[in-house]
């Protein structure tokens, strides 16, 4: 979630996006989504996350959710910590024709902004 957006109570239902840097349209191959799913599906199970609509689209992910065993935005941080990861991992290990791109892409975001270490896969 973009820092300037804060939950107030994870209780309720919230609208969240969670946006691939620039809008590149990642989220494009059965691989990256298979990684989402399994991670919002950790996060239902080990993290009291409760999603109650959800849709994937080729550059991001729109969430109605809330979260009952913690604060949503901390599940939502571990989640695109977690996924960046998982994502980059996958970007390396499966055939992927704009790896090259992708891989400075990201790269160049994380240092531009100046917190991500090696690279910045979402806003």
């Amino acid at each position: 979630m973009s820092e300037k957006y804060k939950v107030i109570d994870s209780t309720v239902p919230t609208f969240i996006t969670i946006t691939v840097v620039d809008w590149v349209d990642l989220l494009v191959r059965p691989v990256y989504c298979n990684i989402i799913d399994d991670s919002l599906n950790y996060c239902i199970k080990e993290k009291g996350l409760s999603i109650h609509a959800y849709v994937y689209m080729s550059s991001h992910i729109h969430l109605i959710a809330t979260a009952f065993n913690g604060e949503l935005q901390n599940v939502i941080r571990d989640f695109k910590k977690f996924t960046s990861k998982k994502l980059i991992e996958a970007i390396k290990e499966y055939p992927e024709s704009r790896r090259e791109w992708l891989l400075r892409k990201f790269s160049y975001e994380a240092q531009k902004s100046g917190r991500a270490k090696d690279y910045k896969l979402w806003q």
